[in-house]
């Protein structure tokens, strides 16, 4: 089995020549942050990773965790590994000091998440819903609760989730039927049944704290109605210790395809009319906080789709320089040598290589959007908006067709469980599927992001003019100038489907949106290989500034590999989306 490995030089390279870590860093609130600093954070969060969550990993795909009587018992070395998690302060990396978080960029805690959604997916996962619970507590709830329950959030001691889900209502939060009555003091009294709450119970927190979604009594109905409570697992005294146990229950966990380290919660609030809770913001606006929740779920499970598939790279990549099977296809010699030599077996690991490189690229330049967003950027909060459903829906069918290709690397060996291919694999296929699916991440892009944007296209169109632009800046060296000619078709082909959607929206939403995936998919490739173009540019420059550095030759050539095989796709997308969708209603309903 291999080890995981971070890729710190191009997480560092990244960083520095694409985010603009410098400038991150000089932003108000990040004077503490510096290149330095940041260094030696992901030297141990690599360490970490290696060292802590990626040994736990395997026993956590084989044992899982485990529910009896409403009590979890998480996988073998997962309590430990939490609570070294929590005391070294990993969690509270991101927050803010008020609550006793270190207020470090968004850049650099997307830098450092990667490693452990690569080590350890089913372990991160704990720190990603409570990440949000963080966020829509801080931002939409009252003082006295952000108070009360934020710092032990923060330093990890109790862990969040979010309950949106039930049993009739999926992505169709207007379902939901989940029920909430005020109380004389000032509380709620919370009942129903939630489903598919990650972390919903666990044996690592000493208390957990739900975000549940629910309905008063006189709400009005649909998505208008619906209003956010903070519902713990035990009560809370003013002193901060805690109290009675709260009416709620894990009536089970679900048994997955993957993430079997991750307790999937079937969670019941009010079995004995007694599950308090407390209501975050006003009534009736709870699908608006918990999307504050979503957002942030939403960038970092398309970071996922980046860790999977550099974990399922690294792994193949072993077994490659391992196996020796067959004759080489060229080759003269009678040496026998491992199938890393075979050309297709190159293909697939280059495949892996540069797509994961593109979307590492995008995910840290979003990252740096937000991180500009938050100290006033207009420009950047706009380009975040437009980039997040990009960010989730492209990179997570990255991540399985990547984790794919990586278990065809293994061959036959590769569809048996012991070899460990078959988890990256399974462990990737949740990833285009919750916190909104890719069609839904798609119909948010050529919709509330594209052609119902205030300016209809204005986000879009910016960043095509951008990208004309640098691929005409790029075209300029020869070493760079293939790139810069399929970049230069690529953001032709989107800009041909930007045009067509925005022609066609109002008189024929439903044609639009028959595509909305295909174009989701054609974004995510252009703006792809304009973020690899840019990074081929520095890596050129390096080289004929004389550097002899291995890593800027490899930068330039995973950047053409993906310029030659991915951006010639754009154009394939584009034909879909603009010509594919009288196709898609061809056939009347009994025909299917």
């Amino acid at each position: 089995m291999s080890t995981y490995t971070a890729p710190l030089r191009d997480m560092q390279f990244i960083l520095n020549e694409i985010a603009g870590l410098e400038e991150i860093c000089a932003l108000p609130g990040n004077e503490e942050c510096s290149v330095e600093l940041v260094e030696s954070i992901l030297d141990e969060a690599a360490k970490f990773a290696s060292g802590v969550l990626d040994p736990i990993n395997r026993g956590g795909d084989t044992v899982g965790s485990k529910c009896e009587a409403g009590v979890v018992t998480t996988a073998p070395g997962f309590k430990d590994a939490y609570t070294l998690f929590r005391d070294t302060g990993w969690n509270a990396m991101p927050f803010s000091p008020e609550y006793g978080g270190q207020g470090l960029p968004a850049a650099v805690t997307m830098a450092v998440n990667e490693m452990w959604k690569s080590a350890n997916m089913a372990f991160a996962l704990c720190p990603m819903l409570t990440g949000g619970a963080i966020e829509a507590i801080a931002h939409h709830a009252s003082d006295e609760l952000k108070q009360k329950y934020l710092p032990k959030m923060v330093e990890g001691v109790w862990t969040g989730t979010m309950n949106l889900t039930e049993p009739n209502a999926g992505s169709d939060l207007a379902a939901i039927c989940s029920k909430a009555r005020k109380m004389d003091d000032g509380t709620y009294r919370v009942s129903g049944t939630k489903i598919f709450i990650t972390w919903g119970e666990n044996d690592v927190a000493e208390n957990i704290i739900h975000l549940v979604l629910a309905r008063l009594p006189d709400a009005p109905p649909g998505l208008k109605g619906i209003s956010l409570f903070l519902v713990p697992k035990f009560l809370v005294n003013d002193d901060g210790s805690l109290g009675a146990r709260n009416d709620l229950i894990c009536s089970s966990i679900e048994h997955k395809l993957g993430i079997h380290g991750s307790p999937t919660a079937v969670m019941s609030y009010g079995d004995n009319d007694n599950c308090v809770g407390y209501l975050i913001g006003e009534e009736n606006k709870g699908v608006g906080y918990m999307f504050t929740m979503m957002n942030h779920a939403r960038v970092n499970v398309g970071l996922e789709g980046v860790g999977i598939a550099e974990r399922a790279y690294q792994h193949a990549l072993w077994y490659a320089r391992e196996r020796v099977q067959g004759k080489i296809i060229g080759d003269k010699s009678d040496e026998k040598k491992t199938i890393l030599h075979h050309p297709d077996v190159r293909r697939l690991l280059m495949e892996c290589k540069s797509r994961t490189e593109a979307m590492r690229t995008l995910a840290y330049y979003a990252a740096a959007q937000i991180d500009k967003a938050h100290a006033g950027d207009a420009a950047a909060q706009a380009r975040i908006d437009l980039l997040t459903p990009v960010v989730k829906g492209w990179s997570t069918e990255q991540g399985v067709e990547l984790s794919s290709s990586a278990l065809q690397v293994f061959g036959g060996v590769g569809f048996v469980e012991e070899t460990g291919a078959a988890q990256y694999y399974r462990d990737s296929r949740i990833t285009t599927i919750y916190e909104g699916t890719t069609a839904i991440q798609a119909n948010d892009l050529v919709g509330r992001k594209l052609a119902r944007e205030k300016v209809p296209g204005a986000a879009m169109k910016a960043l095509l003019s951008e990208m004309t632009a640098d691929a005409e800046a790029i075209a300029a060296d020869a070493k760079t100038a293939n790139i810069a000619a399929n970049l230069k078709n690529g953001v032709a082909a989107l800009s041909t489907a930007v045009e067509w959607i925005l022609a066609n929206y109002d008189s024929a939403p439903a044609a639009v949106h028959a595509g909305s995936v295909p174009f989701l998919k054609l974004t995510g490739i252009v703006v792809g290989g304009w973020l690899m173009a840019k990074s081929a540019a520095v890596a050129a420059k390096r080289i004929a500034e004389g550097s002899s550095d291995g890593f800027y030759t490899a930068k330039l050539a995973t950047a053409e590999y993906f310029a030659a095989h991915q951006l010639p796709f754009a154009a394939a997308y584009s034909a879909e989306v603009v010509g594919g969708a009288a196709s898609v209603f061809a056939l009347e309903e009994p025909q299917f």
